[in-house]
């Protein structure tokens, strides 16, 4: 723990170079912070994470941590990657196979006299509750336990940033769900930038401070995980963060703040809680996220933002089932549920359905291209 009083300064991370990859990134990653780097795969995601580890050279740009400036490519600067103090967890472990859990965490302790390094290294194992299989190889161990040794070995450096590469990606569901758990965790005693790869969004939600949207190697938007889910900055951002309800429409009302706007969607007016900069007649694209699409009850037709149609797909996913309500245009409007209510509800495919869009959850963009 840091003493009282004492700054912290944050990671800063700013690449740019044309080709090999294309890069445009800019974020930043406060002590004590997660910041999880979200997007497709070839997005530049891990070629971010190698470049702060000294993994990878770009072309141009600055990254400082801690005010140790680890890279400038305009002044020639390139710290080396063991001069860098970073933990970095790959997803598929990158242990040494004929060493045992202990001596896999203790040779990251270069900063570390030789006789204390065991009992420090028996003590980063108990912290990720491997206790007791300190003298286990590799090959004895389960894909978690496995990862939690990786995990140790990171933080075995006494890292000034730990980085997080798909962590989670190689072990089953409900280990990856113990994991998950475990990190929340162990994070809130580390003063130190944390940014984790992912391309899973519920990951990312979970765990993450803040989000940063990567796509074709530049920044998108970062921001809170509510933020960029439920107000992404175009179309492409929402995408990316799983909307599926994105939609063409003009605006007809844009009244002050205090009252609701409209847009016009096909011969439809919907009501939203604000237009925002956007003035009547502008061609927008709006988003509804699925969680605020809600049943209507029966006789509600004719109501502001009430649709009806003919329920076209039910996929049941556990606790919850996804919906798509085809409506009279051949338009299709997707949500999930609580599995109970759709059996409470006696829901069929082919059976009529109405739903209500609720206004504050409607979101305006610029139209796409």
């Amino acid at each position: 723990m840091s003493p009282p009083g004492t700054e912290l300064a944050p990671l800063f991370v700013a690449l740019t170079q044309a080709a090999p990859i294309p890069l445009d990134v800019a974020i930043s990653c406060r002590p004590g912070e997660l910041l999880a780097l979200v997007g497709p795969s070839g997005s530049g995601k891990t070629t971010v994470l190698r470049a702060i580890a000294g993994l990878y050279r770009p072309a141009g740009g600055q990254i400082r941590s801690g005010g140790e400036t680890w890279f400038d490519g305009e002044a020639g600067i390139m710290v080396a990657p063991q001069a860098r103090a970073v933990g970095l967890v790959f997803q598929d472990y990158a242990l040494f196979p004929h060493l045992s859990a202990l001596d896999n965490v203790r040779l990251a302790m270069h900063h570390v006299a030789e006789p204390e390094r065991r009992a420090a290294a028996a003590a980063l194992l108990a912290r990720v509750h491997l206790d007791g299989l300190e003298a286990r190889t590799p090959d004895r161990l389960s894909g978690g336990q496995r990862q939690r040794v990786a995990l140790a070995r990171a933080l075995a450096r006494d890292p000034k940033v730990l980085l997080l590469d798909e962590p989670f990606s190689a072990v089953d569901r409900m280990t990856r769900e113990r994991l998950k758990e475990e990190l929340a965790s162990l994070r809130r005693s580390l003063e130190i930038p944390i940014i984790l790869v992912t391309h899973d969004l519920e990951e990312a939600e979970a765990l993450a401070d803040r989000i940063s949207v990567i796509h074709g190697g530049r920044t998108l938007q970062t921001g809170a995980p509510d933020d960029v889910r439920l107000r992404p900055v175009n179309c492409q951002a929402a995408r990316l963060m799983g909307q599926t309800n994105v939609f063409d429409g003009v605006v007809v009302e844009s009244p002050a703040k205090e009252r609701t706007g409209a847009i016009r969607w096909r011969a439809r007016r919907l009501e939203v809680a604000t237009t925002g900069a956007f003035r009547d007649g502008e061609r927008v694209a709006w988003l509804v996220p699925s969680d605020y699409v809600a049943f209507a009850e029966a006789g509600a037709e004719g109501q502001a933002n009430v649709l009806s149609g003919v329920l076209a797909e039910m996929k049941p996913l556990g606790e919850r089932t996804a919906l798509a309500l085809r409506l009279e245009d051949d338009e299709h409007l997707r949500f999930n549920v609580p599995t109970r209510e759709v059996r409470a509800r006696a829901l069929s495919v082919g059976a009529p359905l109405t739903v209500r869009l609720i206004p504050d959850g409607i979101h305006l963009m610029p139209p796409e291209a």
